[in-house]
């Protein structure tokens, strides 16, 4: 480990392997018997009765992290080796997608309104466009435009410890969405061109209920 002196001193920092291994203790045994590399009864269980996925990937300009959310089993177990996922309506920013068309590693996280553990999915993607298999996802009649499939590499569950420290799922841990900036607040403080954040949010609910698919 590193320290410096002075005015720029830091925190001491782990920059090896051996290091980072004596900081801490050896894995609990649990935690690598639940790996696994394919997706058992168990996991599918899961993963069917999920309605919310993070997804990162990584690509040329770095890293991405994006949530995909629709109604649980949206993320489709095709096989104990095979995932398929649809890209529904968004910003076409499409980072995640421009990742995985240059790298095409990915990670999922899965989580369930009230579970406290997580499922943990490592694997590759590829975009697939096949109309027929797209059209097989539609929701509210709009069909997405792609779908990642996902060939699974690595899979496990993780323990409820952060959920628990966090308090996710406890209605007395939630805050008021007032005490955070609005999106339009923040929108107009960051534009170059005039815009009106209070018109923005008061138009977004029905944005929302006509873009949502």
């Amino acid at each position: 480990m590193k320290r410096s002196s002075g005015a720029e001193s830091l925190p001491d920092c782990v920059t090896t392997l051996e290091q980072l291994e004596a900081l801490y203790d050896a894995p609990v045994p649990r935690s690598l018997i639940k790996e696994i590399d394919s997706i058992s009864e168990h996991y599918r269980a899961f993963i069917e009765k999920a309605p919310f996925v993070v997804v990162a990937t990584v690509g040329p300009e770095g890293l991405d992290c994006s949530p995909r959310g629709d109604p649980p089993g949206f993320v489709r177990v095709m096989d104990e080796k095979t995932l398929l996922l649809p890209d529904r309506r968004g910003n076409n920013r499409l980072d995640s997608l421009r990742n995985l068309v240059r790298d095409p590693r990915i990670s999922l996280l899965f989580l369930i309104p009230g579970i406290g553990e997580t499922l943990r999915v490592n694997g590759r993607a590829e975009i697939l466009v096949d109309p027929e298999l797209c059209a097989d996802f539609a929701l509210q009649g709009k069909v997405p435009k792609s779908l990642l499939k996902v060939a699974v590499e690595r899979i496990y569950f993780q323990c409820q410890k952060a959920l628990a420290r966090s308090r996710l799922w406890d209605p007395a841990a939630r805050i008021p969405r007032s005490e955070l900036p609005s999106t339009g607040e923040i929108l107009e403080s960051l534009s170059d061109s005039p815009f009106d954040g209070a018109a923005y949010d008061r138009g977004y609910p029905d944005h929302m209920k006509r873009t949502i698919y």
